[in-house]
C-alpha cells in the first residue's frame, strides 16, 4: 500500500495517466490524495473526473477554485471564461453524475501518516487557523455544497470581502472567507488579511503582505501543510509546507509525493512527469 499526494491536474488526463503508470498505481492497493483543481484549462477535464470516479475511495480529492468554478458555471452562477475548457463536462450525457460526484469532495483533509500529520488544502491556511480548526471550517462549506442550498450559495460565493477571518462571521460572509482561504490564498498580512491580485512567485508579495506560510506564529505550523494552486511558486519542500503545483497545464510537470510506509521510511519521494501543454501561465 502506498499513499500519494498529487498536485493540480487541471484537465490533463493524459499526464495523470502517465504519472499513474510511472508509480504503478493500483486502486485496490494504493490511495491518491489530489490537492484540487482537477479540471479546467487542460484538454480532458471529463476524462479526469470519470477516471477519479472509477477509483472510488482510492481517490480522495480536494476542491480547488477551478472545480468550484465548474459547479458555479453549471448552476448559472458564473459565466464561462474564454479560457475555460469545461464544455465537454457541461455538454456530456453523464454531466449530472460528474457534477454530483464533484460536490461530494472535500475542502480540507487532515492525514496522519507515520509520525507526521499532513494538512491537505488546495491553496492555503489563514495564520489564525489550527489544523483542527481548518478541517472544521472546511466541513461547514462541504455541508452546503452537498445540500439543496448549493445553487444559492454558488450565486453568492464570489467576492474578495471580507478580506480576513473573524470568529463572529456568519452566513455567506463566513463561508466566502473559508472558500477564499482554502482555494485562492497566496499572500496575506500577519493579521490574516488576504490579497488576491498577485499570482506571481513568493518574492512578489505586495508591501505589508507575506506568503501565507511565512506568517510568524502561524497556528498550523505544527503540521505539514500540503497544497497546490500556486504554479509560479513551484515545488517547495520544507518541514512545515509542501507545494505541489508544478505547472502541469502550463507546460511544467505533474507531481506526486509518495508517502513511504514502514519504520524509518519518513522521507517522502517526489515523482514527476512532464506535461506537453502550451498554455499561458495563470492562476
Amino acid at each position: 500500500m502506498a499513499l500519494y499526494l498529487i498536485g493540480d491536474v487541471q484537465g490533463c488526463d493524459g499526464a495523470l495517466q502517465n504519472l499513474l503508470d510511472v508509480i504503478s498505481f493500483s486502486p485496490s492497493r494504493d490511495t491518491l490524495f489530489l490537492l484540487g483543481d482537477l479540471v479546467n484549462r487542460g484538454p480532458d477535464s471529463a476524462g479526469v473526473l470519470r477516471r477519479l470516479m472509477r477509483y472510488g475511495q482510492a481517490a480522495q480529492c480536494l476542491l480547488g477554485n477551478h472545480d468550484l468554478h465548474l459547479l458555479a458555471t453549471a448552476h448559472g452562477a458564473r459565466k464561462p471564461s474564454r479560457k475555460d475548457t469545461l464544455a465537454q463536462v457541461l455538454n456530456a450525457p453523464d454531466r449530472p453524475a460528474m457534477l454530483d460526484w464533484l460536490r461530494q469532495q472535500r475542502m480540507a483533509i487532515l492525514l496522519p501518516h507515520q509520525n507526521v500529520k499532513y494538512l491537505l488544502v488546495h491553496a492555503g491556511v489563514l495564520p489564525g487557523w489550527s489544523a483542527t480548526k481548518t478541517v472544521a471550517l472546511a466541513r461547514e462549506v462541504e455541508v452546503v455544497l452537498r445540500s439543496p442550498d448549493l445553487p444559492e450559495f454558488l450565486h453568492q460565493m464570489y467576492g474578495n470581502a471580507p478580506a480576513g477571518w473573524h470568529d463572529h462571521l456568519t452566513g455567506v460572509d463566513r463561508l466566502r472567507v473559508i472558500v477564499n482561504a482554502l482555494t485562492r490564498l497566496r499572500f496575506c498580512t500577519p493579521a490574516g488579511e488576504m490579497e488576491f491580485s498577485v499570482s506571481d512567485g513568493a518574492d512578489a508579495a505586495p508591501p505589508g503582505y507575506l506568503p501565507w506560510f511565512d506568517v510568524p506564529g502561524r497556528q498550523s505550523a505544527d503540521v505539514r501543510v500540503a497544497f497546490g494552486h500556486w504554479s509560479t511558486l513551484g515545488w517547495l519542500d520544507r518541514p512545515d509546507v509542501l507545494a505541489l503545483d508544478t505547472g502541469c497545464v502550463w507546460g511544467g510537470s505533474l507531481s506526486a509525493l509518495k508517502l513511504r510506509q514502514g519504520p524509518g521510511q519518513n522521507t517522502p519521494e517526489l515523482i514527476q512527469v512532464r506535461c506537453p501543454q502550451a498554455q499561458k501561465p495563470g492562476s
